[in-house]
């Protein structure tokens, strides 16, 4: 089987599937923290692998760059590849003032400008949020491995240069940070009968102009790698 993004085949993926956005973090991940990783996927150089961490099967693929690329490639994993968990490593910038750059934030749930949701037709407004059963092992990973992290909302958003200061009036409501996938995949998550999570690692600060260097977004962060693979291998 495949998909017209995906040439693995069936049995090809783990039931749990870490999804960096940058397709050289997958690759970065793959190589470094699991054994025997070998590549599934290449289409459209989305890299896939799947190898095993602490003996456990475990995927690792990107997910491109906002709601339309998360959408796609989480639920083709859920619906057609039977992936039961994705967890998101990714980036964010930080809108609360209490965090600080290469935080760790879990995102108990997503606000969002996006109209992702429309497709449901629902008479409401649906409130995108994470597997607890993922965020509370998380939570306990991060504690295991004794990594400070932050958990609440984040606020994930279609655009990436905008012309306005919206992030002060979310940062009002208590959102932690901004980023740009969390939102879709929680709604396929909840759609689908599976458990998601999406864990970032404060790689700028769009209020203050603060940033890391792009070669650092790609191959560290290890903080945020190391309680999605030790969250993977309790599930």
């Amino acid at each position: 089987m495949s998909t017209p993004h995906n040439s693995a085949q069936k049995g090809d993926f783990a039931k749990t599937v870490l999804m960096p956005g940058d397709p050289l973090r997958a690759r970065h991940i793959a190589e470094k923290f699991l054994t025997d990783a070998r590549l599934v996927n290449e289409v459209r150089g989305m890299y896939a692998y799947t190898g095993t961490y602490k003996g456990k099967p475990v995927s690792v693929m990107a997910s491109g760059m906002g709601m339309p690329s998360m959408g796609i490639y989480s639920y083709e994993l859920f619906q057609y590849y039977e992936v039961d968990n994705i967890i998101r490593i990714g980036t964010a910038g930080a809108v609360s003032e209490k965090l600080k750059l290469r935080d760790v934030v879990l995102a108990m749930s997503s606000a969002t400008n996006s109209n992702y949701a429309s497709q449901y037709e629902l008479p409401g407004i649906p409130a995108p949020t994470a597997s607890f059963e993922l965020l509370s092992k998380a939570y306990q990973a991060a504690s295991s491995l004794d990594k400070t992290v932050h958990v609440g909302s984040v606020f994930c958003t279609d655009v990436f240069y905008t012309e306005n200061d919206s992030l002060i009036q979310w940062r009002k409501l208590g959102i932690l940070a901004t980023e740009m996938e969390s939102a879709a995949l929680y709604l396929n998550a909840a759609r689908l009968g599976k458990n998601a999570l999406c864990i970032c690692t404060i790689s700028d600060c769009p209020i203050t102009g603060e940033s890391t260097p792009p070669e650092e977004r790609e191959q560290s962060f290890d903080d945020m790698v190391l309680i999605a693979l030790e969250t993977a291998a309790v599930l």
